[in-house]
């Protein structure tokens, strides 16, 4: 997916968080959303990772290189 398209997603998500704590929707439901957005955003910081890396390393090792990223992340 597109960074532009993955920022944007994640700004209409903290969007539909501004309108649900301005009509006092129920905490769960807004702590929800907040969960997906920092997992959204964890992914968009992945990806840019990635991208900047393996840009610099031989293609046959960019798999190898964005499973050692996603360890690194999880830690």
């Amino acid at each position: 997916m597109e960074l532009t398209t993955r920022i944007n997603r994640i700004i209409g998500q903290l969007k539909g968080i501004v309108k649900m704590v301005d009509e006092k929707r129920d905490c769960t439901e807004v702590l929800q959303q907040i969960s997906a957005v920092k997992k959204a955003i964890d992914g968009l910081s992945k990806e840019i990772v990635i991208s900047d890396i393996c840009q610099y390393i031989p293609k046959e090792d960019t798999e190898k290189v964005k499973a050692m990223i996603e360890r690194a992340i999880k830690l």
